[in-house]
């Protein structure tokens, strides 16, 4: 039985919103002109979470800054005019974020405008009381847009419980010191994740009701 929290922070990609087609297309599409566009889906999956610039790095690691900041502009803009169409709640979400009692943020690599938008196409915006993105600071697995949260919401880390599915969740929750929680139904790597010894894991967000 997972204990009640005064606050949860949400991953939204691979947590909240199965999400990875829109994401995967916008890559291939920002590396069409690269040797990345014959890369599967899966290859692009490994990264959703984590800043792009870290499978840039992986894919050209003799690129300059100034290219890797080129196809991050272009993967923004790109994924921005797909309009989420193939993006969809996991199942049980909405039922879960309806019926979860205490507070509620986001701790997401997207920025914060992107990820109020997305809350809001599909009708997640109403059950969060602060949307936190990365916005010009270090993305995860860095504590950094936790932090943010727990100062909004003037809590102490033990008040909190951040609810992922990647790797780079569990450890910005660890270095966070707040409690994490592991979804099963994600993109991460089971394996990677468990070596943060996650608090608790999940097959579906209704769990955290109980």
């Amino acid at each position: 039985m997972i204990p009640r929290f005064p606050v949860y922070l949400f991953d939204v990609d691979g947590t909240l919103l199965d999400s990875a087609a829109d994401i995967c297309a916008a890559v291939r599409e920002a590396l069409k002109d690269t040797p990345a566009i014959n890369k599967e889906d899966a290859y692009f999956r490994r990264f959703i979470g984590r800043h792009l610039f870290e499978m840039f790095a992986e894919l050209f690691p003799d690129s300059s800054l100034e290219q890797r900041e080129k196809w991050l502009a272009d993967y923004r803009t790109i994924y921005a005019a797909r309009g989420h169409r193939q993006t969809r709640p996991y199942p049980g979400v909405v039922e879960a974020l309806s019926r979860l009692p205490g507070r509620k943020s986001t701790a997401t690599t997207k920025g914060t405008p992107t990820t109020r938008s997305v809350l809001e196409k599909f009708g997640l915006l109403p059950y969060f009381d602060h949307v936190q993105g990365t916005d010009g600071f270090p993305a995860k697995p860095e504590p950094d847009v936790i932090h943010k949260s727990l100062e909004v919401f003037g809590v102490s880390p033990d008040q909190c419980l951040m609810v992922g599915d990647a790797p780079s969740d569990m450890a910005a929750g660890r270095a966070a010191g707040v409690k994490i929680c592991a979804v099963r139904y994600g993109y991460g790597d089971h394996s990677e994740m468990a070596a943060f010894e996650p608090d608790y894991w999940i097959d579906d967000l209704n769990e955290l009701v109980g």
